[in-house]
């Protein structure tokens, strides 16, 4: 418990510098581990690169697989580590606090909650009271993290997005997200509303971490991309070889290895 407390203060202090955390999201053990000699400060989950690992699409996992994920990543690392809990797995107020528990039982840093159901978005009302009580349930013990899903969802509402996540602030929640916002002005508006830290997720249109920095941006995460990015990689030496009977992949391979027998001999 001590060595957890300690994460969770180390993950909160790590919101509060000049510069944007940044926020490596691992799938498994082995990428959890290569982060971390990379010189990551903290990780998070993804729930689309967890699924695609067992052959899965993105909100197809359940919470006992999820948190069981979690775990695996926990012990994995010495960084503190945040789940992706998608909507915390419930419909009502108690099965959140339930995930909630199950989160610090799994001995994150800390766990995000969004407003999304995988089908439709919670009223403004039900998402502010289901934030509340992961943030009763957490008790400071975890480092939460709201997300108001509106840009991700096909409603870029700025104005909803932004009364949304100044109502998790005030129901509790630590740092605030809405993936998928990416304007810097939007940002800019954004982070004017709001006193807690802002996380941004990397898209193709997202502003590079300097700028984001300099916007006063709190915190970078991949989401899926690093897993997706992995994905990819294979695809192109396996089309390489299928298609033209070529090996030029190896070049990549190779440095991949080598990345593995230093993450791993630690």
């Amino acid at each position: 418990m001590a060595d957890q407390a300690a994460k969770v203060a180390r993950f909160r202090s790590l919101h509060a510098r000049e510069q944007p955390l940044l926020l490596a999201n691992a799938w498994d053990a082995g990428s959890a581990r290569l982060f971390e000699s990379l010189g990551f400060q903290a990780l998070a989950t993804t729930s689309g690169g967890h699924a695609a690992s067992l052959g899965q699409l993105d909100y197809s996992v359940d919470a006992e697989q999820a948190l069981a994920h979690a775990a695996t990543i926990v012990a994995a690392t010495d960084l503190p580590v945040s789940a992706d809990l998608e909507d915390c797995f419930a419909a009502d107020a108690t099965g959140v606090a339930d995930t909630i528990a199950g989160a610090l039982e799994a001995g994150l840093a800390g766990c995000s909650i969004e407003d999304w159901d995988g089908h439709r978005l919670y009223s403004h009302q039900e998402a502010g009271e289901r934030v509340a009580a992961a943030a009763q349930a957490a008790g400071g013990r975890l480092v939460l993290t709201a997300r108001a899903e509106n840009h991700l969802r096909g409603n870029p509402d700025l104005e909803d997005t932004t009364a949304r996540l100044r109502t998790y602030e005030e129901a509790g929640a630590d740092v605030l997200y809405a993936p998928a916002l990416e304007d810097p002005e939007d940002l800019r508006r954004l982070l004017a509303a709001v006193k807690r830290p802002v996380n941004v997720l990397v898209r193709p249109a997202t502003p590079t971490v300097a700028e984001l920095a300099q916007l006063g941006v709190g915190r970078v995460s991949v989401g899926a991309g690093f897993a997706f990015a992995a994905y990819g990689a294979a695809v192109r030496a396996a089309t390489e070889l299928l298609h033209s009977g070529t090996h030029d992949y190896l070049a990549l391979s190779g440095e991949g290895a080598q990345a593995a027998r230093t993450a791993f001999a630690t």
